[in-house]
């Protein structure tokens, strides 16, 4: 560019820089003259002022003349290609500081116009996303340009079984704003069983009017640029592992009715078979009146039934042994296991006690007798607090917080045998009385043991 003829005035230079037309990522010049008509020698410094200052530079940046003397300068304008280099007109400003006369100082401003470039950075996240039916993607664009515009978005498959929606469907974009699209992808049939089926599509972001359209592409603007690529997994609803899970279960389920089953009746039936026939007697064990040699006609069972005792061990029919007879009862004197001899029983050991106090319970074992503890039920029915220790004769049986339980029970499948003078123990110590169900904090605890087990008698 030349510039025009410099006007001039007596200490100060003559200035005149035409309108500049620049495209960001190029670069322009422009010249302008400085001539000095004072009478002396004087040295002119020239600096950029304005919008323009971070990227045009003026060379050289001080000049030296002589009176009557001129020199040019020029001005090199590099605007960035980047969103904050807006599109439009920018002023420049050229200050001339003249050394030996600063109050003589000018600023001479021009127009800078700056040129439109469009584009748009997208990234889809992400890019793979497996599902039943449906997918979700989140889209993310920046307006890259120096200019507003308005992206539409638009989504591409070699079929049609994927439907696409967008949300919003437009977006409008300042200079170097970003926005987050969402995508969500469906399907319109499941895939029951079967290996997951891929569906590939292609995903774009381009400028739009207000309709909708997208713009014509611009012979300035560089390559169109490539869709996103991205895939949509349909996984099946009932995975593989499942069918033969299923499979499994059928061929199970076969081979009981067919093979196990029909076996397991007809082994049940041979065993009731068997249990109903009647077994044969031996001979010799059976008199001519029905009855087993030493035992009276409408005798129970006694300990010496099938012995071969004498014939005379029972008479008159009474069931009673004569005088070579043991225990003509039906019971063992032995043993004890007899009606007479052992009976269930179960007995309770109230407790109460107050706050600090320890007190003991007990119940002695009958003389001639031993006590077969199998159960114990323990009740905290008011729930206080404190320590509760059983005891069998000597033997310590458990130590145990009552604020831990409100019932608890204990039983034995071999009984512990507590003989005859010892006593089964429940002492217990009161820390602090509980709250029954009335609501109102007992005056001191409360607790019941009670003891189950067979009392056996020990002589006859």
């Amino acid at each position: 560019m030349t510039p025009s003829a410099a006007s001039s005035s007596p200490g100060a230079p003559g200035l005149d820089i035409p309108e500049v037309v620049v495209a960001p990522g190029d670069i322009a010049t422009t010249t302008v003259t400085v001539r000095n008509d004072s009478d002396i020698v004087e040295a002119y410094s020239l600096e950029i002022v304005g919008d323009c200052a971070a990227w045009t530079t003026v060379e050289p940046a001080r000049v030296s003349l002589y009176p009557g003397t001129s020199e040019t300068v020029t001005l090199r304008l590099e605007p960035p290609r980047s969103p904050e280099v807006r599109a439009g007109e920018v002023p420049l400003g050229v200050r001339v500081l003249p050394a030996e006369h600063p109050e003589s100082v000018r600023v001479l401003e021009t127009t800078v116009r700056i040129g439109a470039f469009h584009e748009l950075h997208s990234e889809l996240v992400p890019r793979r996303r497996r599902g039943w039916l449906r997918g979700r993607y989140r889209l993310a664009v920046r307006n890259q340009g120096n200019t507003p515009v308005r992206v539409g978005f638009t989504a591409g498959q070699a079929g049609e079984e994927l439907a696409f929606a967008f949300t919003p469907a437009q977006h409008p974009l300042e200079p170097g704003e970003s926005a987050e699209i969402g995508l969500r992808v469906r399907t319109g049939k499941p895939v029951w069983f079967g290996a997951p089926v891929v569906w590939p599509f292609t995903v774009d972001a381009a400028e739009t009017d207000e309709t909708g359209e997208q713009d014509a592409p611009r012979p300035d603007e560089p390559a169109v640029r490539a869709p996103l690529d991205a895939e949509f997994v349909q996984i099946p609803i009932f995975p593989k592992w499942l069918l033969a899970l299923l499979a499994a279960l059928l061929a199970l389920l076969l081979a009981w009715f067919m093979l196990v089953r029909p076996a397991v009746r007809s082994a049940a039936k041979e065993a009731a078979t068997e249990a109903v026939q009647p077994r044969p007697t031996p001979a010799g064990e059976q008199g001519g009146d029905g009855q087993t040699p030493g035992t009276a006609p409408g005798t129970g069972t006694g300990p010496n039934a099938g012995t071969g005792t004498a014939p005379g061990a029972g008479s008159g029919g009474q069931g009673t042994g004569g005088p070579g007879g043991a225990g003509g009862d039906g019971t063992s004197v032995d043993n004890g296991t007899g009606t007479g001899g052992e009976r269930q029983t179960s007995e309770t050991i109230d407790v109460r006690s107050t706050r600090g106090q320890t007190k003991p319970g007990t119940y002695p074992v009958p003389e001639d007798s031993v006590f077969e503890v199998t159960d114990i039920v323990i009740a905290n029915f008011q729930g206080d607090e404190g320590l509760m220790t059983i005891s069998f004769g000597n033997r310590k049986i458990t130590t145990i917080a009552l604020e831990t339980f409100r019932n608890q029970d204990y039983h034995w499948v071999t009984p512990i045998k507590i003989p005859e003078n010892d006593t089964v123990t429940v002492e217990v110590t009161c820390e602090k009385p509980g709250t029954p169900a009335t609501g109102r904090q007992a005056q001191g605890c409360h607790e019941v043991v009670n003891v189950s087990g067979v009392l056996r008698r020990t002589a006859q």
